[in-house]
């Protein structure tokens, strides 16, 4: 067994761990057991079966003990917060910095921010204006209450718990002290998301303004509850959000378009780094699209170099070094969830999909085959946890999602063209506006056209996760068929 797989094992017991930590509170007493009787395990094989690896065993167990000991560590840090201790206060008074970026709506605003001495963040919902930004130092004084925990079925603490969030004030009163005091990078960045939002207004009306700033920032404050009800019901919310599933396509079907049109494997894959490096500064750096991309990057990494199995553990690896410092993401986190099991559809199913649609073509400037077998490949392996979460079934999901993923990646590129040349000159930003208006003007209508047939979908009520376990573990057999059948054939070959 080679190191680098060894090293996976151990990864992979470790994420059990934390997965475990996540739903059971395990003992301090049984994790200290469980430690020495590993540890027993380890020096006993060894001693018995040098020439085995079965002390790897202990080995095995000792990450996994890791993993709980890390959740629960992290989780006894959070339930102690000092903010937790202040919630539902009659008044209190704090001094601090708005620690990310100011989200705007028609009537009011809202963002994250951060008091001094203390370890964590209060959610402050005030007023449009005045308006507050990035860096501003502030205090507040008012009541600071804990998040609901059940909003139209939806665990809204929990949501804020995994960004260190444990407080919300809704229209304190605020008294600007100080401007620029926040990371100069970062304040740079966000003014200039606020100039290309700007720009983006100029040219565009609803709804395709709003899917525009949803496609490119995440933001859906501009999307109509009507359309998001439309967007919900064709099971492609996920492009009105900075979600790891929707950036990790958007990275595969780069690279694999770049590579299509006659790039050289090296600079497709320098093109596709840096594209999406691009697009997640100018997007503000999300933790949400940091975490997709890191994946999608080593995803495309692992392609570029040409070794199947690398894929895997490379996602692997980053997942552990991701929950180590944030164990809630494997529970709490939906977009950490869909950007791994997005990834994991296009490892294992996307070859099988190519297979399966070998006799459509893939033209020069529109890989047709690619992205329906990318497109179905990450479906496949998100579905459950999207159903899971928000208790939808799309009826026409897949198909929907095969008629707009494709355009996204081209779609996002014309996008950037025509904010940095909005910037520099209005005339350029009219003129590449029209290919932009044309795109977004597809998506609204086949959104519009699926979202008015009868039934086109339906909730489900109170599903359990042990469906979600039953249909990864039928995933999981289907996976190791196909693979050996691949083995058989490439042995009679």
């Amino acid at each position: 067994m080679t190191k680098s797989k060894i090293f996976l094992y151990f990864c992979l017991s470790f994420i059990f761990g934390i997965f475990i930590a996540s739903f059971i509170k395990i003992p301090l007493n049984l994790l200290w057991f469980l430690l020495f009787f590993s540890a027993f395990l380890i020096f006993s094989l060894f001693y018995f079966f040098p020439q085995k690896n079965f002390f790897l065993i202990g080995f095995l167990i000792i990450f996994l003990i890791l993993g709980v000991s890390r959740y629960q560590m992290v989780s006894s840090k959070s339930e102690n917060n000092k903010l937790l201790e202040l919630n539902n206060f009659k008044e209190v008074n704090f001094t601090g910095i708005i620690v990310n970026d100011v989200v705007f709506s028609n009537k009011s605003q809202k963002f994250e921010f951060k008091p001094e001495n203390i370890d964590g963040k209060i959610l402050i919902i005030t007023n449009r204006y005045p308006e507050y930004h990035y860096g501003d130092k502030l205090k507040i004084i008012g009541k600071i209450e804990a998040p609901d925990e059940n909003i139209e079925g939806f665990n809204y603490k929990d949501y804020l718990k995994k960004d260190g969030i444990y407080s919300i004030m809704i229209f304190p009163e605020i008294k600007l002290l100080e401007k620029n005091c926040g990371n100069k990078i970062k304040q740079t960045l966000f003014s200039f998301k606020k100039k290309f939002k700007n720009i983006s207004q100029q040219f565009f009306s609803p709804p395709h303004q709003g899917i525009l700033e949803a496609l490119i920032f995440g933001d859906e404050e501009n999307i109509s509850s009507e359309w998001k009800e439309k967007l919900n019901n064709t099971g492609v919310r996920h492009i009105a959000a900075v979600s790891g599933m929707n950036i990790t396509i958007i990275i595969f079907l780069v690279f694999n378009f770049l590579l299509l049109i006659g790039f050289w494997r090296n600079v497709s894959y320098y093109l596709s780094v840096i594209i999406i490096i691009l697009y997640i500064l100018m997007i503000g750096m999300p933790i949400s699209g940091i975490r997709a991309a890191i994946m999608g990057i080593l995803l495309i990494t692992a392609q570029s170099l040409g070794r199947i199995s690398s894929p895997l553990r490379s996602v692997v690896f980053a997942a552990t070094f991701m929950l180590f410092l944030n164990p809630f993401l494997l529970k709490l986190d939906i977009g950490f969830q869909l950007s791994f099991l997005a990834i994991l559809g296009l490892i294992y199913f996307q070859p099988i999909f190519l297979n399966f649609f070998k006799k459509i073509p893939d033209f020069e400037f529109f890989p047709i085959k690619t992205t329906l077998s990318a497109t179905l490949s990450s479906q496949i392996f998100t579905l459950p946890i999207l159903i899971y979460n928000f208790g939808r079934i799309s009826l026409f999901s897949p198909i929907v999602n095969i008629l707009i993923v494709p355009i996204l990646s081209p779609l996002n590129i014309l996008i950037f063209i025509f904010g940095f040349l909005g910037m520099i000159s209005w005339i350029l930003g009219y003129l590449f506006s029209f290919p932009v208006w044309l795109f977004l003007e597809y998506i609204v209508k086949i959104i519009d056209l699926f979202s008015k047939i009868p039934f086109v979908s339906f909730k489900i009520e109170n599903v359990s996760y042990i469906y979600l376990i039953i249909f990864y573990f039928v995933l999981i057999l289907f996976i190791i068929r196909e693979n050996r059948k691949e083995k058989l054939k490439f042995l009679n070959y």
